[in-house]
């Protein structure tokens, strides 16, 4: 018999294992990022740090500093107390013990960072914001335990290149209390030596006078090394004063004496007039000698009155950055559908399950469907229970995977259709199974011999559970292949209630089972399939190849996610295994020794490189998937963030944006096709269009969110975002024309 009884009953219970195995490591990754419960926090763009230094220990009258050290990737930058023309700067909360008091943070001198017309003020490279602590009186030190002190603190923080991204961390800290803590006394006095000094007196003299649209500034009371050296000036107060100013151009300054002065421009965004000033002066070439005083704080008076003005709202980037947090984090309660989106979404699902069963990833099934309908012959009974019972395994399968998909989104899990295929550890398992399914088809082994005859014959005994058990295969191959239809249903079932949801994966799984289910009901169908014989046996040896096909591809996913080790670690272990096989179709001792050698084989094999199969590898499935024609057509795309897409957007380029992954089938045909073609790609250079790819070949919440906010829940899906319209989302099987008509809109 070509497929056991058994060999479907292995495919589930491996299915189910792989599913669950997944599901608990993604359970571990559930956690948002830059949470923590330690002293570091690290995202992809900083490693934030909570240190302390208190060098007599803790307690009244001793020196204590907590702050929080950031580090920042190159080109990334967070910002000061005034950030600028845009930005937020810093903020820390703290849960200090009983006695002690953070006061506020001890903001070193920043630099101006500019991008196109506007100026920040942050801080590039490392930068330490130090929190001095008051130790009261009240204080008591812990008399038990292990004579520490529990530090906590949360942290907020904007870090920009030219996308925003808002992040956030939560530290812990074990302070010693009677110990010294000093490992960092070296950051903390460069830090010391990067804050302004208040100039002698708190700055008295220091005036400001408005002159109507410009503001003259007199600064007294500077040290010598200051005098006749040229001064960056920051305002402490946000939108007085203009961040981007040229000096020289738009504002200058000038000696006379000890005196400084300065002739500056109103911000446009200016608020109502203060009483006072604070500004912070800093030498424009800082001394050799780093510990040396190079800037001075000063509190300026202000004479006259000047007119309020609007004030500005944050950028178009930061409030786009800022409104897909606040997505993520405050889902919406799904609502019920109405009955003609209902309709329609049944519909699709109905359509795009019966348009499954032409993706090239469900042609190795057909090979069971078939073998089973001519082995029924003229038995109506049995071909209308057969159809039957694989009917139900298809709708049950895709209700099942429905419901664990509902359930996880639900619980939190950012995930999307196709989600098991995200997990290194599922497509391997799929592979090896696969592998197994291509040599019984090819003849190498019958599960008959490695089982007793009682099990062996069960297929015979019950037809109807392997039928069942081939309609859980089915899915198995094809749940991954979005069809055309399937995404727009797909994407409103994840949206709607969880009874009306289940009702489109059970309409989709009743699509794709509809061929079959008709054929085991109408006998013409039948009649058409030759009588049972020979070519039977030649026919399942040849669908062994498209078997082996698949497991070509699932190692091909596989080195999406983790490499070429991972991929090579794969087919080593798939090799390994096969002989195995082979091994245990032997007879008498040479079966056994021989099994006994490729068993400890295997097992020093798994121990040496299988922890490359699901290591995953940063960035490996967009440089595996960037190219689709070419070195040209490589380089024209760049990796998808909704950051990046709102900040061209934002500079008036429209954006096309192929959201895919590398398990999808249609999207790779897409990509070498379509997207790949000369007068597409030169369309899109004449009409200045950026390209962005987003990857989901391996798990991502942002793209997940993204696909959602587009009605959407599985990949292929291609957008056309232009600057003041709606967002165009184009069919999932892209031809040439429909994307030459959507850009000649622009």
């Amino acid at each position: 018999m070509p497929y056991r009884l058994l060999s479907r009953l292995f495919f589930a219970l491996l299915f189910i294992a792989a599913s669950a195995s997944w599901t608990g490591v993604s359970a571990q990754f559930s956690q948002k990022p830059g949470t923590s419960t330690s002293s570091v926090v690290t995202t992809p763009r900083v490693r934030a740090e909570l240190i302390a230094h208190a060098p007599e220990g803790v307690g009244p009258g001793q020196p204590l500093w907590l702050g929080l050290q950031i580090t920042h990737q190159p080109e990334w930058h967070t910002y000061w107390k005034n950030p600028g023309d845009s930005g937020l700067p810093t903020e820390l909360s703290w849960t200090l013990p009983a006695g002690l008091a953070a006061g506020d943070i001890a903001w070193p001198v920043p630099h101006t960072i500019r991008i196109g017309t506007l100026a920040n003020h942050g801080y590039e490279g490392t930068v330490l914001l130090p929190v001095p602590v008051q130790v009261g009186p009240d204080f008591q030190a812990p008399l038990a335990g292990n004579g520490t002190l529990a530090v906590r603190l949360r942290a907020t923080w904007l870090v920009c290149r030219v996308e925003c991204i808002p992040e956030e961390g939560e530290f812990a800290l074990q302070l010693p209390v009677r110990g010294s803590t000093a490992l960092h006394a070296a950051a903390f006095a460069q830090s010391q030596a990067d804050q302004p000094l208040a100039l002698a007196g708190d700055g008295q003299g220091s005036q400001v006078r408005v002159q109507g649209e410009r503001l003259q500034l007199t600064v007294r009371g500077l040290p010598a090394a200051a005098r006749g050296q040229t001064l960056a000036l920051f305002s402490e107060t946000p939108e007085v004063l203009i961040p981007a100013a040229v000096p020289g151009k738009d504002w200058t300054q000038a000696w006379n004496g000890d005196v400084w002065t300065a002739d500056l421009p109103l911000s446009p965004q200016r608020g109502d007039t203060p009483a006072s000033l604070p500004l912070v002066l800093a030498l424009d070439q800082r001394p050799a000698d780093q510990q040396a005083p190079h800037a001075w704080r000063t509190v300026a008076s202000v004479s006259g009155t000047w007119a309020a003005a609007p004030r500005a709202s944050v950028s178009p980037a930061l409030a786009a950055a800022l409104a897909a947090n606040q997505a993520q984090s405050a889902p919406s309660a799904p609502t019920s559908a109405p009955l003609g989106t209902l309709l329609a979404a049944l519909a699709g699902g109905l359509l795009g399950g019966l348009l499954l069963n032409l993706m090239p990833c469900v042609f190795p099934v057909l090979a069971i469907k078939v073998l089973g309908f001519a082995q029924h012959g003229s038995n109506r009974r049995a071909q209308r229970l057969a159809g039957a019972a694989y009917t139900a395994g298809v709708v049950l399968s895709f209700l099942a995977l429905g419901g664990l998909l509902l359930g996880l989104r639900a619980a939190g899990e950012q995930l999307g259709w196709g989600f098991q295929l995200q997990s290194p550890a599922v497509v391997a398992l799929l592979a090896g199974l696969f592998t197994l399914i291509g040599l019984n088809l090819a003849g190498l082994f019958e599960f008959g011999q490695f089982v007793p005859g009682r099990l062996a014959t069960l297929q015979a005994r019950h037809p109807v559970g392997d039928a069942f058990l081939s309609g859980v295969l089915a899915v198995a191959i094809a749940s991954p292949c979005t069809a055309p239809f399937m995404g727009a249903s797909l994407g409103f079932a994840v949206g709607m209630p969880a009874a009306q949801a289940l009702a489109v994966f059970a309409a989709l799984g009743l699509g794709m089972a509809l061929p079959y289910l008709a054929a085991s009901l109408v006998p013409a169908v039948v009649g058409w399939l030759p009588r049972p014989g020979p070519w039977m046996d030649t026919f399942r040896r040849a669908m062994a190849f498209p078997m082996f096909a698949t497991v070509v591809w699932l190692v091909w996913v596989l080195g999406q996610q983790s490499g070429i080790d991972g991929a090579g670690a794969l087919l080593a272990l798939l090799v390994a295994g096969s002989a195995l096989v082979w091994s245990l179709t032997l007879r008498g001792r040479t079966r056994v020794v021989i099994a006994s050698v490729l068993i400890a084989g295997s097992a020093w094999l798994i121990s040496a490189i299988g922890q490359n199969v699901i290591k995953p590898v940063e960035n490996a499935a967009q440089v595996a998937t960037g190219g689709s024609g070419g070195t040209s057509a490589a380089n024209a795309w760049q990796p998808w963030s909704a950051d990046r897409a709102a900040a061209l957007m934002a500079a008036g380029q429209p954006v096309f944006v192929d959201f895919t992954a590398a398990w999808c089938v249609t999207c790779q045909y897409n990509k070498r096709t379509t997207l790949a073609d000369s007068s597409v790609l030169a369309d899109f250079a004449d009409r200045k269009v950026a390209l962005l790819r987003a990857d989901w070949t391996r798990r991502d919440p942002a793209i997940t969110a993204a696909l959602t906010q587009l009605g959407r829940s599985g990949v292929p899906v291609y957008v056309l975002y232009a600057p003041g319209k709606a967002p165009v989302v184009l069919t999932e099987i892209l031809s040439v024309a429909e994307v030459r008509q959507a850009l000649a809109t622009l």
